[in-house]
């Protein structure tokens, strides 16, 4: 018999009912990841968040929609609508809700309202972790990446708009009125509600684009005074540092700028009174010679203030200081006048990138040995520099954290934990604090400062310039000077200590460390935008993410499996 096709049976009745568990095999990972959820993580803040009981339709279960935006997250969907097409499409989504197919806006709604236990998630995937054998934390890297909020940039609005935007809204209201005024007469209400002001929606909207607009700006201005205020606290303690110095005979150099002009002032009126001073005194003796009978001093008196050299030169030396504060206070007036907010999501931020500027966030991750975010933060700084030393406090938390869920590991003998900034104290070896559980930990010169490489906790290495930089100063015995040289005796230490090969081999496993969960999450989870707003949303849905990764970190590195579970 010649070959054929085989049959499409599409009207085919089943002669028994389906079984849901033969849609996919037995090792596909969607098992596991409902397993994980159902059985190993304490969902009683997800199950906290919804309302049961009353008149109505049963509720969707939390455990199956965490279990979906798991599953959604790792296969680089966030969209509620796409979520709620793939249940009713997709084998391993159909297994998820087995049948009950939420629909988007119930998605959309549990995402957004669950944010308060996406941390306690994040925890509970990294306790699993923890407990399944991974989150090596001898040696850590510290690094941030900048995500785009769901904001567009073109919505930045300065301070000058805002109070534009307020203006106008007042400006509108008055209008209204009039015109309502002019339509039904003063002092009457009318029986007509106008157009625009029909919807209940539209009316619900400008209330709120209003109290946005007032918010933004009211902040703004607090910000704008509190960094005039400290400015003027900061200009007053530097000139008082500066008199001091200067009484006491030290080395001064150059005034502090913002003061420049009143010390300027102080050092003329110094100089006139002190020609003044002895004009008064040359007149002082010729009186005094004229009284006793002597012939008078002979030469000219003494230049007065006015003609006198220094008092000129100090005259120059305060103008050219008015002038250098002057333009100082209009750069200061420009940066001021050039900070935005976002009405679309005010917490976002202008954010640097290679090539321009992002609207979004600056998340702060430290991440282990092999590859799991063990803490994280979202931050709106552009800069990662101030945030060393409180994800330095997370990281030893959460390494705290890990090592209690870990297995026992077989004795063996262990060499002394390297000694860090404070080698006489915590971070010393055999501390057992919860920062020092780490050993090393590596961060990029983003985080280089004096106070980063000297404050309490593990081993560092922070970078004293670009990578490419750190390796030819290595096999260069005398570098020149440049203008990334160190400037403090810790960054000094911190530049011989990255020359030498063990500093080297040490540094080299910051980009594999650091970068790798970034590049996994950018590419593979294809996560670059947030789709919520505001922070509180954005850092739940941040923790969301990351628990992800861990989480198919675990599943691909083999350390995830059923027979593991089991013996859990």
């Amino acid at each position: 018999m010649a070959k054929g096709y085989r049959e499409v049976p599409r009207d085919q009745l089943f002669l028994l009912p389906p079984d849901m568990r033969d849609w996919l095999p037995e090792g596909h990972p969607v098992w596991l990841v409902i397993d994980v959820v159902k059985d190993h993580l304490d969902t009683s803040a997800f199950h906290a968040l919804r309302r049961t009981g009353g008149a109505g339709a049963a509720g969707y279960d939390p455990d199956m929609l965490v279990t979906l935006l798991i599953w959604a997250y790792a296969h680089q969907v966030r969209s509620s609508r796409r979520i709620e097409e793939l249940c009713r499409t997709d084998k391993a989504f159909g297994v998820i809700c087995a049948g009950n197919h939420p629909d988007h806006v119930t998605v959309a709604r549990f995402r957004a309202q669950c944010g308060e236990a996406m941390p306690g998630l994040f925890a509970q995937v990294l306790g699993l972790c923890a407990r399944l054998g991974m989150g090596k934390v001898g040696v850590v890297a510290l690094d941030g990446t900048k995500i785009a909020a769901n904001a567009s940039g073109s919505a930045n609005r300065t301070l000058r708009s805002l109070r534009e935007m307020a203006e106008e809204s007042v400006a509108g209201h008055a209008a209204a009125d009039a015109a309502e005024d002019a339509r039904f007469g003063p002092g009457r209400r009318g029986d007509e509600v106008p157009e625009e002001m029909r919807s209940p929606q539209s009316r619900a909207a400008r209330k709120a684009r209003k109290e946005k607009i007032g918010r933004l700006l009211a902040e703004m201005e607090a910000e704008e005074a509190a960094g005039r205020e400290a400015g003027r606290e900061e200009q007053a303690a530097k000139a008082g540092t500066f008199r001091e110095r200067k009484a006491a005979g030290q080395r001064t150099g150059r005034a502090p700028a913002g003061a420049e002009a009143e010390l300027a002032q102080e050092k003329l009126d110094q100089a006139i009174a002190a020609q003044q001073a002895r004009i008064d005194a040359w007149h002082a003796r010729q009186a005094a010679r004229a009284a006793a009978g002597q012939k008078k001093q002979p030469g000219p008196p003494p230049a007065p203030p006015a003609g006198y050299c220094r008092v000129r030169q100090a005259e120059a030396e305060r103008d050219a200081a008015r002038q250098r504060d002057a333009a100082r206070q209009a750069a200061r007036a420009a940066r001021q006048a050039a900070r935005t907010r976002n009405t679309t999501d005010p917490d976002s931020r202008l954010m640097p990138v290679p090539g321009g500027f992002i609207q979004g966030y600056n998340t702060q991750n430290v991440t282990s040995s092999d590859g799991l975010i063990i803490a994280t933060e979202v931050t709106a700084s552009t800069g990662d520099v101030t945030w060393f030393e409180p994800m330095l406090a997370k990281a030893g938390a959460a390494a705290q954290y890990i090592t209690a869920r870990q297995p026992p590991a077989p004795a063996t003998s262990t060499a002394p934990a390297p000694a860090g900034p404070d080698s006489a104290g915590p971070g010393s070896a055999g501390c057992a604090c919860s920062r020092c559980l780490i050993g090393l930990i590596l961060a990029d010169a983003g985080y280089k400062s004096e106070h980063n490489m000297t404050c309490h906790g593990p081993d560092r290495l922070i970078a004293t310039g670009k990578h490419r930089d750190l390796e030819k100063n290595a096999r260069d015995p005398a570098p020149p000077p440049g203008p990334g040289e160190p400037d403090g005796p810790a960054t000094a230490a911190m530049t011989e200590r990255l020359k030498t090969p063990d500093g080297i081999t040490a540094y080299r496993q910051r980009g594999h460390i650091a970068e790798t969960p970034h590049g996994n999450i950018k590419h593979n989870l294809a996560f670059r935008q947030f789709t919520l707003r505001g922070k509180p949303k954005v850092t739940a849905e941040w923790h969301l993410i990351t628990a992800v990764h861990n989480l198919t970190k675990a599943i691909t590195a083999g350390h995830l499996t059923t027979r593991a579970l089991t013996a859990l």
